[in-house]
């Protein structure tokens, strides 16, 4: 009898919904709109690994790891650039950005009316530029006491998009990788590469959202967009990711080329983006020499050594050289700092930079910071130097200059003086191979070439070879931002992380002399790659000692301890330590990436 009330009662239920008069074709779209609102817009979740998130919350607790796993998947709301004070002033770098700024947003609202000529869409494209990129960001100082060369250029967002989409028409989209979403975050274009599906009969000039394609868990555990480059999205809900996708969408802009002509070439622009959730400036080739674009934390970093004019530094995971060349610069340029790092690519990259900045106080290796300490005790440490490094030495330093010793000096006199030179000193190198090294020292260090495509290798350093070290080490880089992707890392993958870090912080400690200085930085939000090492560090090495830091503009760091039900544990700070490491909270009132700094003063050693 009960259950025959209940069917009853069920049936009255489904007769009265279907008696109820149908929604309008208003309150339909209203509904519609109410869904896509939420599909076709930037909120983001960060997935992690259960075992890494449940570790971070026991560090952090769980309403502090929340909101720095927010603030992960947004950019920095502001950009932060380093003057080279070498080559340039504050005060006029300020100027020129924002000429920059006005003749940019000049051209860009005549090139996009140029693009639409239809009355409505030029209404539509103006309101576009007034509203979006094209506005003048302010541009000003950065108030830290002793970083006045800090210019700092303020963005904005998130904003919401207008993607315009109508019942059972949704907007032509594309899909770009996540490495690509998130440097589009940050103030990039969408380059040709970068795309990986397009909405079919997508033309040149044809307004177009972008939604970002982030990596999947796979059948063997590895992780993969499972996009095939190329495919046509219909706007249905078989297009790949599509329910992945809702509330990963970075803005508009306009496509460049056609959907053939994306797929069939391998660079180029392909959307301009005209409408971004977050809206900062780009500085690609802007005032190249006079400026170097740096997180806020690694620019405190390179202050927190304090290094001395005079002074032997060493930087040993230097690559691409933004340290490296902000301790050439605090030193005016007046002094040894020797940067290594283990990738041939990459000590190019610190040559090229050198190069640009105009610092000659650089001499870069190629050396796994593993080896940096010799076993042996001769003085050679240069395996390798090539004519063409001291023919790219020679450029650096006249920069093709045509007069020597006052007097104009033809172009083939200088040729055949180094031809002869070089033929002195052996081993015997073809003329032509000399003539090609020639050209390319007129020319110019390129942006491969700084040194001829060949390094200085090192075979490492006696111990107790350098006033002062910093070691930016290899990390989790779990603090970067905007990050769309963090679950590939694991609890076992930290660990080795922090492992790995302690064997090259013991090269550190062999390669400072009694009386110097040790700088530990890494980008992680992890402990244990940051206070774990600061432990095993004091505990280690009874004469280092945790010295106070100046700017100081972090938080403290983590105190106690953390134990895993597997048996593993690590010992992070004690009492009266926090206050003497910097600790930048990506959630925090400071808006940077995630960061971490220890400073050790290195006392005499032990026999």
């Amino acid at each position: 009898m009960k259950r025959g009330r209940v069917l009853f009662e069920a049936i009255n239920r489904n007769r009265k919904f279907s008696s109820r008069t149908p929604p309008s074709p208003s309150q339909q779209q209203q509904v519609l709109l109410m869904d896509q609102s939420e599909r076709y817009c930037y909120n983001p979740s960060l997935h992690w690994n259960p075992q890494v998130e449940d570790y971070f919350c026991k560090a952090y607790g769980p309403q502090a790891f929340s909101r720095i796993s927010k603030a992960l998947t947004r950019p920095s709301c502001y950009s932060c650039i380093r003057v080279n004070t070498l080559k340039a002033t504050t005060e006029s770098v300020i100027e020129k950005i924002l000429e920059i700024q006005h003749e940019k947003k000049l051209q860009e609202q005549d090139a996009l009316n140029n693009l639409h000529t239809d009355a409505d869409k030029s209404v539509e494209v103006s309101k576009t530029v007034n509203g979006s990129t094209a506005e003048t960001n302010p541009v000003f100082k950065c108030p830290i006491p002793g970083l006045d060369y800090v210019v700092f250029v303020k963005g904005s967002g998130p904003h919401d998009i207008q993607y315009d989409y109508q019942q059972d028409r949704p907007p032509k989209e594309v899909i770009v990788s996540r490495k690509c979403a998130e440097a589009v975050l940050r103030g990039a274009q969408v380059y040709v590469p970068g795309i990986l599906a397009c909405s079919a009969h997508v033309e040149k000039g044809d307004k177009v959202a972008v939604s970002v394609g982030v990596e999947q868990p796979g059948r063997n555990g590895e992780w993969a967009t499972g996009i095939t480059r190329g495919i046509v999205l219909q706007g249905l809900k078989t297009d790949p990711q599509y329910i992945e996708r809702d509330g990963l969408y970075i803005g508009q802009g306009i496509t460049m080329l056609s959907r053939a002509g994306i797929f069939r070439g391998l660079s180029g622009l392909g959307v301009d983006m005209t409408d971004r959730v977050f809206r900062l400036a780009s500085f690609n080739d802007v005032l190249k020499g006079d400026i170097f674009l740096q997180n806020l934390p690694s620019i405190i970093t390179a202050h927190v050594l304090d290094p001395q004019q005079g002074e032997r530094i060493l930087d040993m995971c230097a690559a691409p050289g933004g340290k490296t060349t902000a301790i050439a610069s605090l030193m005016k340029d007046k002094g040894e700092v020797t940067a290594v790092d283990r990738s041939h690519n990459k000590v190019l990259e610190i040559h090229n930079l050198a190069a640009e900045l105009g610092l000659n106080s650089i001499t870069a290796y190629k050396l796994d910071a593993l080896k940096a300490v010799r076993k042996d005790k001769s003085n050679s440490t240069v395996t390798q130097s090539s004519i063409e490094d001291k023919l790219s030495q020679t450029s650096q330093q006249a920069e093709s200059a045509n007069f020597v010793n006052g007097e104009l000096v033809s172009p083939a006199t200088e040729d055949n003086k180094i031809y002869d030179e070089e033929m002195k000193k052996g081993p015997y190198t073809s003329k032509a191979e000399i003539r090609k090294q020639i050209r390319r020292m007129k020319n110019g260090p390129g942006k491969n070439q700084a040194t001829g495509g060949r390094v200085n290798k090192c075979e490492g350093f006696l111990p107790n070879s350098f006033d002062r070290v910093l070691l930016d080490a290899p990390c989790s880089a779990l603090g970067l931002r905007p990050r769309l992707f963090a679950a590939e890392e694991t609890i076992e993958s930290l660990r080795r992380h922090g492992k790995y870090q302690q064997r090259m912080f013991d090269q550190a400690v062999q390669l400072v002399r009694p009386g110097g200085v040790i700088v530990y930085s890494t980008c992680t939000i992890n402990p244990g790659e940051n206070e774990a090492l600061v432990r095993y560090a004091l505990d280690t090495y009874k004469f280092l000692s945790l010295a106070p830091q100046h700017p100081k503009v972090g938080g403290p760091g983590l105190l106690g301890r953390y134990e895993s039900s597997d048996g593993y544990f690590e010992e992070w700070l004690k009492p009266g330590e926090e206050d003497l490491v910097q600790r930048f909270d990506p959630s925090g009132p400071h808006d940077t990436i995630g960061f971490f700094i220890a400073k050790f003063n290195v006392g005499p050693k032990e026999a």
